[in-house]
């Protein structure tokens, strides 16, 4: 194969390669038994343990390289290693390991009108492609949900995190072939070039489906110009509604959570809407600017603080993705629910209010993929449901919406066992 630097090189036939071996492999993962893959998947977690010191290097190469190119404060701690988030990207690993494996299941049985035994049983997918940004840890979290159910993974990671992204998806091949898993079944694009990109969106019947992670400029390319199947994880325009009726405590500190305890990721709180009634409002903003935030408001809002800024439009449809919030006085639960209709981005949104009718209302009416009560959105997170690592959190309507983990990633075939039936 030419160099990743030949400007000359054909990525559509490097993608078609990449793919086919992704495709044998992964008819090979549908035949092995769930504990072989969970034995390859700790595997893989502790070839990433040994390779800590490799990782770490990789990374500080990453991080020096996003300082030079002025990186936001965000970005930089999306992406940051210490030892604490590699032992968490390890420890998600045997996670997904100890999870019930999907494949095989029997998700519906009945009898046809001709007599046959129709049975639904889940399967993978196939080959999934994941275009992702900034984060590493998403290398070794989409590696091990993919390969967990049975399907192959094809990665193309950002080029802020290619040096991380290198050497921790090495470290994991490294763990599947200890376990005897043909290293194909996890594959990372040898080239940042975005050509490449263009090639797998390009690649109908060879990929069978695309989960863009990443921004708003990405997601957008994706499915604008895929030919394949996209499974889209948006940005997290997330709303929290602080109705009269919360509890002042919980309020304060469910909106001093939901934005500051890590702005960069997805179900950080972007919008917070007070309700005119509620009591404690300038202790509640107090708070937050107290914590560092910046505050941009609509005019009720700047009336309660002086040190709050102006909103611009612009403002109540932006995923800040930073210590920046928009705020929004509303006038009860009819004028949250249309602020949230017109700007959340569909991902989370939550209510706090002892009122448990409001918050039933509130729970049915607005169309978001997580809906909360009384908690914070940056719980918002497939981990915390319980589902292990995810690959993203959809926001759209098809196949899976919210966290997407392993019953994200299978699809399922239709069984049919018949007694010699044959149709009039």
């Amino acid at each position: 194969m030419a160099s990743v630097q030949d400007t000359q090189i054909d990525f559509d036939a490097m993608v078609a390669d990449l793919a086919r071996a992704g495709r044998a492999a992964q008819r090979q993962l549908a035949r092995l038994p769930s504990e072989t893959k969970a034995a390859a998947l700790r595997a893989a977690a502790g070839a990433i343990r040994a390779n800590g010191a490799g990782i770490f290097a990789a990374n500080v190469r990453d991080i020096a390289a996003g300082e030079a190119n002025g990186l936001t404060g965000a970005l930089l701690d999306r992406l940051r290693l210490d030892p604490a988030r590699l032992e968490s990207i390890a420890a998600a690993i045997e996670n997904v390991a100890a999870l019930p494996d999907p494949v095989g299941e029997v998700i519906g049985t009945s009898i046809a009108p001709a007599g046959m035994e129709l049975i639904r049983r889940r399967i993978p997918i196939g080959l999934i492609a994941i275009i992702y940004e900034s984060r590493p840890n998403v290398t070794a979290d989409a590696a091990a949900l993919c390969l967990r159910s049975g399907n192959a993974a094809l990665l193309r990671g950002g080029s802020e995190a290619v040096n991380s992204n290198r050497a921790i998806h090495a470290a994991f091949a490294e763990g599947l072939a200890q376990a005897g898993v043909p290293a194909e079944a996890v594959q990372l694009m040898p080239t940042q070039d975005r050509a490449a990109v263009g090639a797998m969106l390009r690649a109908a019947g060879l990929i069978d489906m695309i989960v863009p992670r990443g921004g708003k400029g990405l997601v957008a390319r994706v499915q604008a110009d895929a030919r394949v199947p996209v499974l889209a994880h948006l940005d997290g325009i997330c709303h929290t509604y602080i109705h009269h009726a919360a509890d002042p405590a919980m309020a304060r500190a469910i909106a001093l959570n939901a934005k500051m305890r890590r702005t960069g990721i997805c179900g950080a709180m972007e919008t917070l809407l007070i309700d005119a009634a509620f009591p404690v409002a300038g202790a509640l903003l107090g708070d937050l600017i107290e914590a560092g935030c910046e505050l941009r408001g609509d005019a009720r809002a700047r009336a309660i603080d002086p040190r709050i800024g102006p909103a611009s439009a612009n403002d109540w449809d932006t995923e800040y993705l930073d210590a920046v919030l928009s705020v929004a006085v509303v006038d009860g639960l009819d004028a949250a629910l249309d602020h949230i209709a017109r700007h959340s981005s569909g991902h989370t949104d939550a209510i706090v209010t002892r009122d448990e009718s409001i918050a039933a209302r509130f729970l049915d009416e607005v169309d978001s993929a997580i809906v909360m009560h009384n908690a914070s959105s940056q719980f918002a997170d497939g981990g915390e449901f319980g589902l292990g690592a995810e690959i993203g959190i959809a926001t759209g309507r098809l196949h899976a919406r919210g966290p997407v983990a392993l019953e994200g990633l299978t699809t399922y075939k239709w069984q049919v066992r018949g007694h010699g039936e044959t149709r009039p």
